[in-house]
């Protein structure tokens, strides 16, 4: 589904340089669940951001289904990132003064044909999220947890085949946390491919291919014979504070 051959990023501050990604090659096939771990300053954000075109690479090639996104318009790019690819971010994104469910649509207002059942689609997605309940809730009357549940949701609206995470769980406890890495194996269980930025080793326990990153270089990739599950972890663990940074 993914190949990146040789693929270089470099900012400009003013005459400066600053080379981020260097020369890096990887494979992703489509259902798996990948780990992109590393610490900070490694390039884990600048390679998420070209995965999710929303970037473009200094140098080399990218394969998407076999074609070289390098060679697309930005606005060619930006219907096949909302066609193939939500996102989830560590600080959710939301609209503060839009409910729930107007969150979840949003993606769609943007989609090349806007969908007669644009909120019948909403609605199953925090339905398979959990929070079917709350939909007429705003951001500010959310947890932390829910919170990114919706974010959840809103990558899923456009029944993307590839969502990506960027440090999903880092603002949640780790019940939120566990919950939304459950939440992400049981889409992965249905065939959605997931790549998933992270700082905690634990957290990439879950995932079945764990990639390093150190000084935008790929310096190991293993595969997780035996992921953690996420479900069996919330078991007997007490409610969460909110979801907020207590772990």
């Amino acid at each position: 589904m993914i190949e990146l051959r040789d693929v270089t990023k470099i900012y400009h501050t003013g005459p400066i340089e600053t080379l981020v990604l260097k020369g890096i090659d990887l494979t992703i096939q489509a259902g798996e669940f990948c780990a992109v771990i590393g610490p900070s300053g490694s390039g884990k954000s600048t390679l998420m951001h070209l995965l999710g075109l929303l970037d473009r690479p200094s140098g080399g090639t990218y394969r998407l289904d076999g074609l070289d996104v390098t060679q697309l318009t930005d606005i060619q790019l930006s219907q096949l990132r909302n066609e193939k690819m939500g996102f989830v971010f560590q600080n959710y994104n939301l609209m503060g003064r839009a409910t729930a469910l107007e969150n979840v649509m949003l993606p769609l207002v943007y989609a090349r044909n806007y969908p007669n059942d644009a909120k019948e689609r909403a609605f199953e997605a925090l339905d398979a999220v959990g929070l079917s309940h709350r939909l007429n809730h705003r951001p500010g009357e959310l947890s932390g947890g829910e919170c990114q549940r919706v974010a959840i949701a809103r990558a899923l609206v456009n029944r993307p085949e590839i969502i990506l995470a960027d440090e999903p769980t880092g603002n949640l406890d780790w019940k939120a946390s566990y919950e939304v890495l459950d939440i992400f194996q049981k889409l992965n269980d249905q065939g959605h491919t997931f790549i998933v930025v992270t700082h905690e080793q634990e957290i990439a326990q879950h995932s079945n291919r764990i990639i390093e990153l150190i000084y935008g270089e790929i310096s190991s990739e293993k595969q997780v014979t035996v992921p953690l599950r996420a479900s069996n972890q919330l078991i007997g663990l007490p409610e969460a504070n909110n979801g907020s940074t207590t772990q």
